[in-house]
């Protein structure tokens, strides 16, 4: 690389390509993740940001000069110095690699966006039950909060963390005028050293995973069949499944899964079949025998034995001897629906807000995602 005066190139392409697919990827995860309906691109980012982490640790033992640890300044008493010289010495010379401030934040990233991606996937494959993790839903389903607060919060921890980052380019930039903000995108310094370079398998290498990277991405939003996104939450075909249930109940209305309500509720609904929502159950409609046979597949299949998050979110907000009628009766759908504007469950599109299924796409089948919510303008 032929060296500009005044100048040191210490960023080789592939090296910014990195920087800006890890900013990027946490920024798009960060942001996608506000609303749910955008959960399967909260995943696919999260993968690139995980995969760019991964390969950004790999780089910085076998990088080019200036993207190694070994280069990094880590001593407390070289932070301390660099900030107290920012104040005095505006117009201080910058190091042509990471300066003290920098190797922090690098190291913080590292940490604490691999800490974001490891607990986002137990989180996904735990409280989703989709994903490498997904298997982890039956016996661990009951953790899925604690791993949300720490997904939460590290997730805002460095985020805020990035903005101070950024803060901080700002000030190199236009009051130190060190040109800062472009080093990431020529590849230039304004510093004295040696021009970094890199060998020709490292670049190949690179761009190979930046590649690979980046088609695994497009795969990923593309389908929901693969192993980030797979589901053990399986459509149900109730009429399959139990006929009875679909076709006596069904008659009516459509059928709800089980899961949506503890045992209790159940039994106090089939109870009170007289004044079924204002409407009169005979045995005319269903006999005695199918009300006993469809009472016990909705206890067997209730809130109590079910790992799906709908069920043990429900359970989780519910008092000890509390049985709702209907789901839209409990404190966990009102948290859940605050945000909607209640015009919109007398549109003529939702009608009520005991049909799910103007919403949830798959609620017919008892499937419950975020990303397979489309509420009705």
């Amino acid at each position: 690389m032929n060296k500009k005066d005044g100048k040191v190139f210490v960023w080789p392409i592939c090296t910014r390509i990195i920087h800006w697919t890890i900013a990027l990827s946490f920024t798009a995860s960060f942001f996608s993740s506000l609303n749910k309906s955008y959960l399967h691109y909260h995943v696919a980012f999260g993968w690139i940001f995980g995969v760019m982490l991964i390969y950004r640790i790999v780089w910085g033992f076998f990088g080019p000069r200036y993207a190694t640890f070994n280069t990094f300044k880590l001593n407390f008493i070289d932070l301390q110095w660099y900030f107290k010289e920012k104040v005095v010495n505006r117009w201080r010379k910058i190091p042509a690699g990471h300066n003290p401030a920098s190797s922090w934040y690098t190291i913080l990233v590292l940490f604490f966006g691999s800490l974001i991606v490891v607990s986002g996937a137990f989180l996904y494959g735990i409280q989703e039950g989709s994903g490498i993790f997904a298997f982890l839903n039956k016996e661990y389903y009951m953790y899925m909060i604690e791993f949300f607060d720490i997904h939460l919060y590290v997730s805002y921890f460095l985020f805020i963390w990035a903005c101070i980052h950024i803060v901080g380019v700002m000030i190199e930039q236009f009051y130190h005028k060190t040109n800062m903000a472009f080093a990431m995108i020529t590849g230039y310094k304004k510093a004295e050293g040696k021009d970094s370079d890199i060998t020709p398998f490292g670049n190949i290498a690179s761009y190979i995973f930046i590649i690979v990277s980046f088609v695994s991405f497009v795969y990923i939003v593309s389908t929901y069949d693969n192993m980030v996104t797979r589901s053990i939450f399986t459509p149900i075909d109730f009429e399959q499944e139990y006929k009875v249930y679909y076709t006596d109940c069904g008659n009516c209305h459509k059928t709800y899964p089980p899961y949506m309500l503890p045992s209790r509720s159940w039994k106090r609904i089939m109870k009170d079949l007289d004044n079924h929502f204002g409407e009169e159950i005979t045995e005319a409609n269903i006999s005695k025998e199918a009300r006993t046979s469809i009472l016990t597949y909705l206890t067997n299949n209730s809130s109590e034995h079910s790992t799906n998050k709908v069920a043990f979110k429900l359970m989780n907000s519910l008092s000890k001897d509390e049985a709702p009628k209907a789901i839209t009766k409990t404190d966990y759908w009102r948290e859940i629906h605050k945000d909607i504007d209640p015009k919109i469950f007398k549109s003529k599109k939702v009608k009520s807000r005991a049909y799910c299924w103007s919403c949830h796409e798959g609620f017919e089948n008892g499937i419950f995602r975020n990303d397979k919510i489309s509420i009705p303008k």
